[in-house]
């Protein structure tokens, strides 16, 4: 059984270090600073490792491009409501792991 305090996650944080706040410039940034990892253009964090791998690159690419679309066009109602309802299980679940 691991130590919870001491438990590094993936991302190379521990439980304990602050995260940056989420804001969409941050958001942005992450999804960007994911794809260069990708492309083999910077190492990965969790690694220190160069490595290629273009199908996920195009992913976070392709993630920026729908978000641009997005707040370009806006989103349909169906959208709106798959957003609305994701957010509202996921954040329930969430309290209810955190209590």
């Amino acid at each position: 059984m691991s130590d919870e305090n001491n438990c590094k996650c993936g991302s190379g944080f521990s439980k304990d270090m602050p995260l940056p706040e989420v804001n969409f410039s941050t958001f942005v940034m992450s999804l960007s600073s994911s794809a260069l990892v990708h492309l083999g253009e910077i190492p990965d964090p969790s690694t220190g490792k160069v490595e290629f791998t273009p199908v996920i690159a195009k992913q976070s690419i392709d993630i920026l491009a729908v978000l641009q679309d997005k707040i370009k066009n806006g989103m349909n109602p169906e959208e709106e409501k798959l957003l609305c309802d994701l957010l509202y299980n996921l954040r329930m679940k969430y309290v209810a792991k955190t209590k």
